[in-house]
């Protein structure tokens, strides 16, 4: 609510070319008159009528008494109220103004309040809008202020053109990327910069391409001094609602540098994997002047050397030495079938022209622009130039013996730049290669420094390649030698490719020469002798000769061939290069052993049958008579009851059959328990604990084989509907155990504790386990027991035993 002073113009309301509705209220603010259409103002409506409070159809009467009070007295003339709103969902919102007047009735000599309500809608969203629109044109202009000062700070650099390619806009950053001013961009056509301008054109012709295909695109592009640089820009297009035009907005960022190095990585990656696939140089340098052109971006490429081809520095005279051009490579986009005729005639002595001022100075050279001597200093002597300086820019105009046929051949070809780098081998020289563009390339140190590298590398395939074809020559002297021999030999690489066998080798294994070079070495490797030739292949690869060495080769036709013989590998340079084996063919010789080693191994198993393995390995590092003496065993003797009558009932072979079945089960539980079976009399099978290895619970182990005897026998009975029954005795002291005699050896046991078990087996009773006095002291805490008291045994006397029941539960 907004109070203004009071407007004397009011006096005369109804003269006045304005539209008021009215209310006339008495001293205490009660309607006295309501025009037509006042109750529209009001907050509530139905309270507007004559007699009513008009602070309850107006709040904003409540509380005025202070003011209007003054009017009533005739201290006031005017009072108003200014910017009043109304908002209802149906006529929206209703602006209006009220005005509070005196009003003098003569007849009743009485003052009056006459309240006007004047309708402002129009007047005041007229003047809202009015407002709105310069706080809008404000808000934009300090946006388009902000978006210059954005635009101006962004480090990639901007362009906006329009539909058809003509440059409206640039910032700063692309002002320095391109090197030009505003002037001379503004208006211009967008290919100017852009080389592929075709690139653009599709956009703009198939405009749906545009947010797919020309995003984060990498551009060529072409600064003011016609340099090349490489900008990644990502674009869109403006479509202005105004005009109807459209615009396209690039942001581009250089990735020149970024992209020179990794063509530097690429470059050297690639050169790195031709010079190891490569067999042979001249295999190798049309490769690597192919891949640096292509990698780096240059059009053409040379090897210049003093020889037919290249060789090492040991074998030419550098000082004197004449350069002749051996191999180009050159790019389809380059019409230069001129200067590659000039080049092929063209030779050089060190120190005159491009390649010699290289192979003088022994550094790479970098040229800018061969068709632009001025930029570059006269009378430059290489003699002078020391190495720390020569990565340096030159001209050929400058170079000697080079400003004439040849560099003029270069200029009509449209070559523009050049650099080259020696191969340097130990500070000697072997050759140069040279490059050129026919774009100006500013001069890159680091691609400089690199290509020394290449150098180098290039230098070491060359001394390796050229060592291989040494070695080879020299190793031809001695095959006449070798072809004549009676020993298989053969000379094989390290990655195993055979590099000769001699006539021996291939009668012995049925190969043709042929059939030879498309093997490896470990083609004719038996498989059970391959880890063994890895092993022999480390130690001979780690400098080792090895002597009287035996293996396994498999011959055409599948046979195993024994070889045995000497092996040893060829340096050079500390690198092995070929591995010589010299050997005999020794398969009958091999055979025959392996049948004495079978026939061996054979007898030592039957040997392990009747003896401990304790006893056997004793045997054989000890021929001759074995006793030793045991203080603590158990022995266990059992034996089948009525076996006789059983024997006279059935044949002589299912006795057999029928023994070998239980006894099978008694050996089962021998090496169950650790026990060391003795020996089988008849139907008695003899076993004992303790020894040939000693260990303190064997009273135990042979306690628990009796009972699973007993209940093997029940098994057996269950199964074969038999009624057999063993009685078994146990007993444990010591005893004397070994073996004597030279036929039928055996492993026995001699003391009265086997006489005893024996007697215990003997006079026991059919199904039942007898022990002694000494075994039940062992065995009492674990197993339960049945004293049987005293009987009468033969040479001892009276003795108490015991029948073992069972196990102790829990």
């Amino acid at each position: 609510m907004k109070y203004q002073a009071p407007n004397q113009s009011l006096k005369d309301y109804k003269t006045i070319n304005r539209k008021f509705e009215r209310l006339d209220l008495d001293r205490r603010l009660l309607i006295l008159y309501a025009s037509k259409q006042v109750q529209r103002f009001a907050a509530n409506p139905k309270e507007v009528m004559p007699g009513k409070d008009i602070r309850l159809g107006f709040p904003e009467f409540i509380e005025l008494e202070d003011i209007l009070i003054p009017i009533l007295k005739g201290e006031q003339e005017l009072c108003e109220l200014k910017s009043l709103v109304r908002t209802s969902s149906r006529s929206g919102h209703l602006y209006f103004d009220i005005y509070i007047l005196r009003h003098r009735c003569e007849s009743h000599n009485e003052n009056k309040l006459i309240v006007l309500f004047e309708d402002t809608t129009e007047t005041t969203i007229a003047k809202l809008q009015k407002k709105n629109i310069k706080i809008l044109y404000n808000v934009l202009v300090s946006y388009k202020n902000y978006m210059e000062k954005v635009i101006a700070a962004m480090a990639e650099a901007l362009l906006v053109t329009t539909k058809s390619g003509k440059i409206k806009k640039v910032n700063r950053a692309a002002l320095e990327l391109f090197g030009y001013n505003e002037e001379e961009l503004i208006n211009q056509p967008i290919s100017l910069l852009f080389d592929d301008n075709k690139l653009l054109q599709k956009a703009i012709q198939q405009r749906y391409l545009l947010k797919n295909y020309f995003q984060k695109i990498e551009i060529i592009c072409r600064n003011k001094e016609k340099e090349k640089l490489l900008i990644a820009f990502s674009c869109s297009m403006i479509h202005s609602k105004t005009d109807g035009f459209t615009d396209i907005v690039y942001i581009g960022r250089d990735i020149t540098a970024q992209k020179s190095r990794q063509q530097r990585i690429g470059t050297q990656y690639t050169i790195t994997r031709i010079l190891s696939e490569s067999q042979s140089i001249k295999q190798a340098i049309p490769k690597i002047l192919h891949a640096i052109c292509e990698c780096l971006g240059w059009d053409l490429g040379e090897l210049w050397t003093a020889n037919e081809y290249i060789a090492l520095a040991s074998q030419q005279d550098c000082v004197h030495s004449i350069l002749r051009c051996v191999e180009i490579w050159s790019s389809r986009t380059v019409a230069i079938r001129e200067f590659k005729a000039v080049t092929w005639q063209t030779t050089y002595t060190p120190g005159t022209g491009f390649p010699g001022r290289i192979w003088s100075t022994q550094s790479p050279l970098w040229i800018e622009n061969i068709s632009q001597p001025e930029n570059f200093g006269r009378g430059c002597d290489t003699a002078s130039v020391d190495k720390p300086s020569a990565y340096r820019n030159a001209s050929l105009h400058e170079i000697p013996e080079f400003g004439d046929v040849r560099s003029q051949a270069a200029v009509e070809s449209g070559l523009r730049s050049a650099f080259g780098f020696p191969i340097l081998d130990n500070g000697e020289i072997l050759g140069v290669m040279t490059f050129f563009s026919q774009d100006i390339q500013p001069k890159d140190t680091e691609l400089l420094q690199m290509m020394v590298s290449v150098g180098h590398q290039i230098s070491q395939f060359i001394k390796t390649k050229l060592s291989q074809e040494a070695l080879i020559e020299r190793e031809q002297r001695y095959r006449d030698l070798l072809e004549n021999a009676d020993e298989l030999i053969q000379c094989v690489t390290p990655c195993g490719q055979f590099e000769y066998v001699n006539r021996t080798w291939l009668k012995s294994l049925g190969y043709s020469e042929l059939e030879v070079n498309q093997l490896n070495v470990l083609d004719i490797i038996h498989p059970d002798h391959r880890e063994q030739y890895r092993h022999i292949l480390y130690e001979v690869m780690s400098g080792k000769k090895l002597n009287q060495v035996t293996i396994a080769f498999v011959s055409k036709d599948g046979k195993k061939i024994f070889v045995e013989g000497n092996i040893n590998c060829k340096f050079i340079k500390g690198k092995p290069v070929l591995m010589r084996g010299i050997f005999r063919n020794v398969t009958q010789r091999v055979a025959l052993e392996e049948a004495q080693r079978h026939q061996q191994e054979q007898t030592e198993r039957l040997l392990l049958n009747i003896l401990p393995e304790v006893i056997f390995n004793r045997l054989k590092e000890e021929p001759g008579t074995i006793a030793e003496h045991f203080t603590d065993v158990s022995v266990l003797f059992a034996d089948i009851v009525g076996f006789t009558e059983i024997a006279s009932q059935i044949s002589a072979i299912q006795l057999v059959k029928i023994l070998n079945q239980i006894f099978s089960v008694f050996d089962r539980l021998t090496e169950q328990y650790s026990l060391e079976k003795i020996k089988t009399i008849g139907d008695a099978y003899m076993v004992v604990g303790g020894l040939p290895v000693r260990y303190p619970n064997h009273a135990q182990a042979i306690a628990c084989m009796a009972l699973d005897m007993q209940t093997a026998i029940d098994e057996f009975n269950s199964e074969n509907k038999q009624n057999f029954s063993i009685r078994i005795g146990i007993h444990s002291g010591p005893v004397v155990a070994g073996v004597i005699g030279i036929k039928k050896v055996s492993y026995d046991l001699w003391g009265d504790t086997v006489n005893i078990a024996h007697r215990m087996e003997s006079q026991g009773l059919a199904g039942k386990i007898q022990v002694t006095e000494a075994t039940y002291q062992k065995l009492r805490n674990e197993f339960v027991f049945q004293k049987r008291g005293e009987i009468e045994v033969k040479g001892k006397g009276k003795m108490t035993t015991y029948l073992m029941i069972g196990r102790k539960s829990g």
